[in-house]
């Protein structure tokens, strides 16, 4: 897997503190990390990722992270903006794991995760990695331990479209500057999820008996 590099506002944020991410106080993965670590693929990241922009419609600067249950199948959601950029994987690390504790349960007495969380991230600049990626999936990998969840993908959502980083996988609809979708037209099967909500807001839990 192949990855572009570019400079992103967390790094220049570092530069100008004299902190340097990785070598410094940060928390990141570099992409050869990722690739390494055993991210399970999304059956339909197509249908995931239009099922979230219709719930959620973020803009630049929203994270967006969803539970996922058996065959990818949304079980909570939540939305927020992270209006300063990092380069330490710890602060988004806390932001994570403060949402996924106000809509699921942790799973901590599960000897194997059987839900999976996954993140989009809605920012300017283009498909390429950057550092802050980086420090997103430092810390989405351990909010992910620390609720007792499988790690899953990462998702940039552009003005190009989407992609998920590390699988080369991606799409031009929607993308950051996207009409608002209806839930119904993102998700075929849209009965069986929870209704859209607003940026910033928090989605109740909702369980799924799988098929």
């Amino acid at each position: 897997m192949t990855f572009g590099f570019a400079p992103s506002a967390a790094a220049q944020i570092s530069d100008a503190t004299g902190n340097t991410s990785r070598h410094g106080h940060g928390r990141l993965l570099e992409p050869s990390e990722w690739a390494e670590a055993g991210i399970p693929l999304l059956r339909n990241p197509r249908e995931v990722v239009a099922g979230l922009y219709a719930r959620h419609s973020p803009v630049p600067r929203t994270a967006v992270v969803a539970v996922l249950g058996p065959e990818d199948r949304l079980v909570a959601s939540a939305s927020f903006t992270q209006a300063v950029a990092s380069a330490d994987g710890w602060d988004y690390r806390n932001a994570l794991l403060s949402r996924l504790r106000r809509v699921i349960p942790h799973d901590l007495r599960r000897r194997t995760p059987v839900r999976t969380a996954v993140l989009l991230f809605c920012r300017d600049g283009d498909e390429r990695w950057t550092e802050e990626d980086g420090a997103w999936m430092w810390g989405l990998r351990d909010a992910c331990t620390l609720h007792g969840l499988r790690c899953g993908a990462y998702v940039t959502l552009t003005r190009g479209g989407w992609q998920v980083l590390g699988e080369g996988r991606g799409g031009r609809q929607p993308s950051a500057g996207s009409r608002p979708l209806r839930l119904a037209e993102s998700v075929p099967d849209a009965g069986r999820l929870t209704p859209r909500m607003g940026p910033g807001a928090i989605e109740p839990l909702r369980r799924t008996a799988a098929r």
